[in-house]
């Protein structure tokens, strides 16, 4: 029997991150709390543990602009009904895509769409790559940073 290839530290990280957005999005606790709690006893090591920090404190502070930009991408779903697992993934991914760098595009959707899979209902890795591949195609709509914001192709 061939046994599944260990998720990466990334993955584990997004992972990590979706649960404190996700916990942010129920309760209102302050992410950086739950992010630093749900670390604790996280084995991903300084840099897991940094990219973690750095998706949820980058996805609560561009959430408003984010959300503006899940609403253009996905006008026929309101962003409060998107349910609260495919919202907190499409805001993940769209801070990465958006305002950082640091991985190419089609892995961010890659890795989406497996959070998708593994924390969504059937539908949400179809929703989520349609979104993530919409925002590739056409680029940030209504850019609100002043040219801040770097291009997704």
């Amino acid at each position: 029997m061939a046994s599944k290839k260990e998720p990466s530290l990334r993955r584990k990280a997004r992972a990590l991150a979706l649960q404190a957005l996700y916990e942010n999005d129920v309760s209102r606790h302050p992410p950086a709390n739950v992010v630093e709690r749900l670390l604790e006893g996280a084995a991903l090591g300084s840099g897991g543990k940094g990219f973690a920090r750095d998706i949820v404190q980058g996805a609560t502070a561009y959430l408003e602009e984010i959300n503006d930009f899940i609403k253009e991408l996905a006008p026929v779903w309101p962003v409060e009904q998107i349910p609260m697992v495919d919202r907190n993934i499409l805001r993940m991914a769209i801070f990465e895509m958006v305002y950082q760098d640091s991985t190419p595009p089609k892995v961010v959707i890659n890795e989406a769409v497996e959070l998708a899979k593994t924390f969504g209902s059937e539908s949400s890795p179809r929703f989520v790559n349609g979104v993530l591949g919409a925002l590739m195609e056409k680029g940030p709509p209504a850019a609100k940073a002043g040219g801040a914001l770097k291009k997704v192709k």
